[in-house]
């Protein structure tokens, strides 16, 4: 990725963020297990969350001043999964290892802008968008493992 300007990074971010909403949507209309689509549009409410965020700045400038982070721990699951295609009727294990990688891909993406950025206002929004995506990966990782110890596994 090589970059000109800060606004040609935003863009790079809101156009990530839209392509995972609109992922996420367009999958939550294919699923006919209430669980899986109910979960899908979630992670397509806080993908659109993102993008606002990132498409005014200004008016979010003292959230993410004011954000409060903390440690959120990498069980790294997703590190030993394979990319994967969504296909419609997924089971929902499948769609928990999905739906990891591509949090995992989109933490690693804010981590390479904020390394592009030396404004602290810029360092500060990708550090905050890097744990928003780190509590996803997380929160994921989580429903994965307890899926799967129901599953007996």
């Amino acid at each position: 990725m090589s970059f000109e300007s800060f606004e040609e990074i935003l863009q790079y971010a809101i156009d990530r963020e839209r392509e995972a909403a609109e992922f996420y949507e367009e999958a939550s209309g294919q699923e006919s297990f209430s669980g899986s689509r109910e979960m899908l549009l979630q992670f397509a409410e806080e993908e659109r969350h993102h993008q606002t965020i990132l498409e005014d700045l200004d008016s979010h400038k003292d959230k993410i001043k004011d954000y409060k982070f903390e440690w959120i721990p990498d069980m790294k699951r997703s590190n030993y999964m394979v990319d994967m295609k969504y296909e419609k009727g997924m089971d929902y294990a499948d769609l928990l290892r999905l739906a990891m990688k591509r949090e995992e891909k989109a933490l690693k993406l804010y981590n390479e802008l904020m390394a592009k950025t030396e404004d602290p206002d810029h360092i500060q929004l990708f550090k905050m968008l890097c744990q928003e995506e780190a509590k996803h990966k997380r929160f994921l990782e989580n429903l994965y493992d307890d899926f799967m110890a129901a599953q007996g596994d």
